[in-house]
């Protein structure tokens, strides 16, 4: 077996760890320092693309949808985005990481079919919090790949987005009838209770890391229901 090639490496901001790029053969992961490890692998990734497949399944004739996807990894997520939505979308990527994103316009490229140089995609370098703290209802849907979860938090600034006022503030940014989906390790009922607090309509679905096979992971599936229009009484 060829040995792993070490590509890169990147540091989490505000001592969140070390990020490091490995290729072999055809074969990619990235992995986090300390005892968390791998975080992602080029020959899994089905559930990355059932997340923009749920999130984005009530866009395929949506005209000029607008599509929010927090976390690049290695593409996966990004490209299925694109392929659910018409051409006249529009599709921001939001990676705290510059280098996560340099990876994709690098040698991570191939693995998706290079998202990134598809012209409806614009990239924000930041915390794709700030985007959604201006609740200015823009999103047709916001799909959040950005750690393990609500659950098993590899980076503690991330809280904030399955917090209360996180879920409240997605909530505002999503326009009428949009969707929130949500990536997760696992189950987690009290999270659902948070979403469902906020206004949501909540599925939640199972979905492998490979198609039919693999480790199960946890796709929430948050809709922004139309307000139901009051007939007034004569």
């Amino acid at each position: 077996m060829k040995p792993w090639i070490q590509l890169g490496t990147a540091q989490i901001p505000n001592d969140g760890g070390v990020l490091t790029l490995r290729q072999r053969d055809q074969e990619f992961s990235i992995s986090l320092s300390g005892p968390r490890g791998e975080l992602m692998n080029s020959r899994r990734f089905n559930s990355e693309q059932q997340l923009s497949v749920l999130g984005c399944a009530h866009l395929k004739n949506r005209e000029h949808a607008r599509v929010l996807v927090g976390g690049m990894g290695m593409g996966y997520t990004l490209a299925a985005a694109l392929e659910a939505v018409p051409s006249s979308a529009e599709v921001m990527v939001a990676d705290l990481i510059p280098e996560v994103v340099e990876w994709n316009r690098g040698p991570l490229g191939n693995c998706a079919g290079r998202p990134l140089d598809d012209a409806r995609v614009s990239v924000h370098i930041g915390d794709v919090a700030e985007l959604l703290t201006k609740g200015d209802a823009r999103y047709d849907a916001v799909l959040l790949d950005v750690d393990n979860g609500p659950e098993g938090l590899t980076h503690s600034d991330n809280n904030w987005l399955y917090s209360v006022e996180g879920t409240s503030s997605i909530f505002s940014s999503l326009a009428s009838g949009g969707v929130l989906a949500v990536w997760s390790a696992g189950p987690d009922s009290m999270y659902v209770g948070r979403l469902k607090k906020a206004g949501f309509q909540v599925k939640v679905e199972t979905v492998r890391e490979r198609p039919g096979k693999g480790a199960r992971h946890t796709i929430f599936v948050a809709r922004k229901m139309a307000a139901r229009r009051v007939k007034k009484s004569r």
